[in-house]
C-alpha cells in the first residue's frame, strides 16, 4: 500500500512539473511587416551585402578620423560605464546560477574540557578530568530540488539580462562611433566655412579700396563707399561666430575622446572624404536584425517572460534537503573509526496554504511588466524601420525631383533666349543683342 501511494505522488509531481513547464520557451514575437514601405523603389533587387556588414574603419578612410575613433573606444567614459554594466551582470548570472547547485561546507573543531571535582556535580574517583571532543563532517547547508523549474528560469531571466545589457553596450558602440564621426565631418565644414568666410572678407575689403579709389576719381558716390564698408563688416561679424563653432565642435570631440578640451587635428579635407554607399530603401527585415536597441528590447522581455515563471513556480511546493556526513568522537585517537561515523538528511517540503493574494499579485505585477516590454518591440518592428526606409526613400526620391528641377533651371536660360526671339522688341533692342540670328 505504501508502495502504491509513493508511486502515485511521484506521479503527480512529474505531471504537475510538466505542466508547470508547459509554454516557458521565450519566443520572438511574430510580426508581419507591410510588403511594401512608402518611398521604396520598384523592383528592387536584395543586396547580399550592404552598408551594415561593413566596419566603421571600412566606411571611413580618414586616417586621423580613425585615430579619433580609437581613442574615443578606449577612453569613453559612458563606453567604460557601459563595458563595467555587462560585467556585473555576467556576474549577476553566476550568483544566480549557483542556486541551482547543492552548498557544501567542510567542519572540523576539536574541544577540550576539564571539570571540576568539586562542583555542583562533582566527577567520581578515578575520573580524568580533562576530556577531549573531536569532530569533523561535510554540511549539505542547503539544496533546493529544483522541481518546478524556479531556478532554472531565474537563471534564464539573468541571463537574458546579460544579453540585454551586451546590446546596450554594441548600442553606446554605435552611438559612438556616429557622434565622433558627426562631430569630425562638422569641424570639417565649419573649416571650409571659415575659409570661405576669410576669402569673403578679403575680397570685400580689396573691392572697398577699389571704391574708394573711384571715389577720388569722382566716379563713385559716398553711398557705394558706406555700401562696401558695411559688406566689410558683416563679413568681419561672420569670422568670430564660425571660430567659436569651431572650438566648441573640438571640445565635442575631445569630450567624447574622454580627454581635456583642447585643439583636433585634421586629416584630409571635407572634399576630399569617401562617400559611404546610400542606404537602400525597402530592407527591413535587415536592418531589424542589425539594431542593438531592438536586441536589447528583445532580450529583455525574455528576461520578463523568464520572470513571469520565477513568480509562477510559487504556486508549487519547495523541497529543501539539508544533511551532513561526518565523524564524531569522545576520542581523538578513534575519531575516523567505524562507531565515530554520523550523519543527518533532513527533506523539508514547504507549501503556501493562506498569504493574502501575495503570489497572485506577484504574478498578475511579472505579466504585466512583461507586456509593458512588449509593446516597445512591436513598436521598433513596426513604426521605426518602415519611418527612416520611408524617409531615406522619400529623400532619395526628393533628391532625384531636386536634380531634375537643376537641371530644367540649367536650361533655362536657352528657353528665355528662345522666347526674346519670338518676341518683337522695339526701342532699338535688336536680335543681334539678343543672341538671336535673323
Amino acid at each position: 500500500m505504501k508502495t502504491k501511494l509513493i508511486i502515485i505522488i511521484l506521479i503527480s509531481a512529474a505531471l504537475v512539473s510538466c505542466a508547470a513547464r508547459r509554454n516557458t520557451t521565450f519566443h520572438t514575437p511574430a510580426i508581419k511587416p507591410p510588403d511594401v514601405f512608402r518611398g521604396a523603389e520598384k523592383n528592387t533587387a536584395t543586396e547580399a551585402a550592404s552598408l551594415g556588414d561593413l566596419k566603421w574603419f571600412e566606411v571611413f578612410k580618414d586616417e586621423e578620423l580613425q585615430r579619433l575613433m580609437r581613442a574615443a573606444l578606449e577612453n569613453n567614459y559612458d563606453l567604460r560605464t557601459a563595458m563595467v554594466r555587462v560585467e556585473v551582470a555576467r556576474a549577476n548570472v553566476g550568483i544566480t546560477r549557483s542556486n541551482q547547485f547543492p552548498t557544501i561546507a567542510a567542519n572540523t573543531n576539536v574541544t577540550t574540557l576539564r571539570n571540576s571535582t568539586s562542583g555542583s556535580f562533582p566527577l567520581p574517583a578515578g575520573f580524568d578530568q580533562n576530556r577531549n571532543f573531536g569532530n569533523v563532517a561535510l554540511n549539505l547547508l542547503s539544496f533546493e530540488a529544483d522541481v518546478w523549474g524556479r531556478l532554472r528560469h531565474a537563471t534564464d531571466a539573468a541571463r537574458a539580462d546579460l544579453l540585454a545589457v551586451d546590446e546596450n553596450r554594441k548600442a553606446v558602440t554605435t552611438t559612438l562611433v556616429s557622434d565622433v564621426a558627426s562631430a569630425y565631418f562638422s569641424l570639417l565644414e565649419l573649416d571650409m566655412e571659415l575659409e570661405i568666410a576669410q576669402r569673403t572678407l578679403s575680397t570685400r575689403q580689396d573691392s572697398l579700396q577699389l571704391i574708394k579709389m573711384r571715389e577720388r576719381g569722382g566716379l563713385a558716390t559716398r553711398l557705394e563707399v558706406r555700401q562696401g564698408e558695411e559688406l566689410v563688416q558683416s563679413a568681419e561679424q561672420a569670422i568670430p561666430g564660425i571660430e567659436q563653432s569651431i572650438e566648441q565642435t573640438e571640445n565635442q570631440i575631445s569630450l567624447l575622446l574622454g580627454d581635456s578640451p583642447g585643439p583636433i587635428a585634421r586629416g584630409r579635407l571635407l572634399t576630399e572624404q569617401e562617400q559611404p554607399p546610400s542606404v537602400p530603401a525597402g530592407l527591413p527585415s535587415a536592418l531589424l536584425e542589425r539594431r542593438p536597441d531592438i536586441r536589447s528590447a528583445e532580450q529583455s522581455l525574455a528576461a520578463a517572460n523568464a520572470s513571469v515563471s520565477v513568480v509562477k513556480a510559487s504556486y508549487f511546493p519547495q523541497i529543501s534537503l539539508t544533511g551532513l556526513l561526518g565523524f564524531q568522537s569522545g576520542q581523538l585517537g578513534s575519531l575516523f573509526t567505524g562507531p565515530a561515523s554520523v550523519w543527518q538528511f533532513v527533506p523539508q517540503v514547504s507549501q503556501p496554504i493562506f498569504n493574502g493574494g501575495r503570489i497572485r499579485s506577484n504574478v498578475e505585477l511579472a505579466t504585466a511588466q512583461e507586456q509593458l516590454l512588449l509593446l516597445p518591440v512591436r513598436t521598433n518592428h513596426t513604426d521605426r524601420v518602415p519611418r527612416s526606409v520611408g524617409r531615406a526613400g522619400s529623400i532619395s526620391e526628393s533628391s532625384r525631383d531636386s536634380r531634375d528641377a537643376g537641371t530644367a533651371f540649367d536650361n533655362a536660360p536657352g528657353q528665355v533666349a528662345t522666347l526674346l526671339c519670338a518676341i518683337p522688341w522695339r526701342g532699338g533692342y535688336t536680335l543681334e543683342r539678343a543672341g538671336c540670328r535673323s
